[in-house]
């Protein structure tokens, strides 16, 4: 016969492992579940306020332009770099997962160490070189990051790079609030490994520097990268964007 003490025990010892359970499921939301960092846009980076650089021209009305032809120069200095605040320099990644317990996610990985140059004749942007260094991507989940760094070889390729092959066409001066779409067309290389592709970009000039944001859909096997992969990781797709926001400021 059963007593209610019994009845309650084992109402008890049924209850201990769903709320072990219940515990698991709840620390890996706030662990792997957190907000996602927004994409890559003009929106959010361009209200940074930043400092006129050389050749632009105070007009009426608050306004200003900027000649284009020169030099421009990544600059590192302007905005913030956080995952919830990323209005700087940076380069990354985003990729979808499925997580364990949790459902779909977003791999997001990023670094401000990002230098280049470009150089503009006549309204034509002639060349231009992008150099990210791998080594120091981080992500939006810290347990994740030595598995990125296996998955990128850093170890013998520590950078990624951009190179302009088709030029672009600008325009000769530019003037504040002012946006323009274009596609960068050249030469990426992850993991000693080159491809060609075009990068949509949109771009706009602010207080005498130029923002330009954007990314494209990369498939992993191109650059002879492999998947992250991880207890809690169920599955991560064999593709991501790879994402960029750069600040170029006119070489004196």
């Amino acid at each position: 016969m059963t007593t209610p003490w019994s009845t309650k025990r084992r109402l008890w010892y049924l209850a201990i492992p769903l709320t072990m359970v219940g515990a698991g499921a709840m620390f890996l939301w706030w662990f792997f579940g957190r907000s996602v960092p927004e994409e890559a846009s003009l929106d959010a980076a361009a209200a940074v306020t930043t400092t006129a650089a050389p050749g632009v021209t105070a007009n009426e009305g608050s306004t200003a332009s900027v000649g284009t032809s020169g030099t421009w120069t990544i600059n590192t200095a302007i905005g913030e770099f956080s995952f919830e605040e990323a209005t700087s320099t940076f380069a990354g990644f985003r990729v979808n997962e499925e997580l364990s317990g949790i459902g779909s996610s977003v791999a997001v990985g990023r670094t401000p160490d990002v230098a280049g140059t470009l150089v503009i004749q006549d309204g034509i942007v002639t060349t231009a070189t992008i150099e990210v260094d791998l080594t120091t991507i981080v992500s939006n989940e810290s347990r994740r990051d030595s598995r990125v760094q296996r998955a990128l070889n850093t170890s013998q390729h520590p950078n990624a790079t951009f190179v302009l092959e088709e030029p672009i066409t600008i325009g000769d001066e530019l003037n504040v609030g002012e946006t323009f779409a274009v596609d960068a067309a050249g030469e990426l290389t992850i993991n000693g490994t080159t491809s060609f592709v075009t990068i949509p970009l949109e771009g706009t000039f602010v207080d005498g520097s130029v923002l330009l944001a954007g990314g494209i859909d990369i498939s992993f096997a191109d650059f002879d990268v492999q998947v992250p992969s991880a207890p809690v990781v169920l599955s991560a797709e064999d593709h991501g964007i790879l994402e960029v926001q750069l600040w170029f400021s006119k070489t004196p």
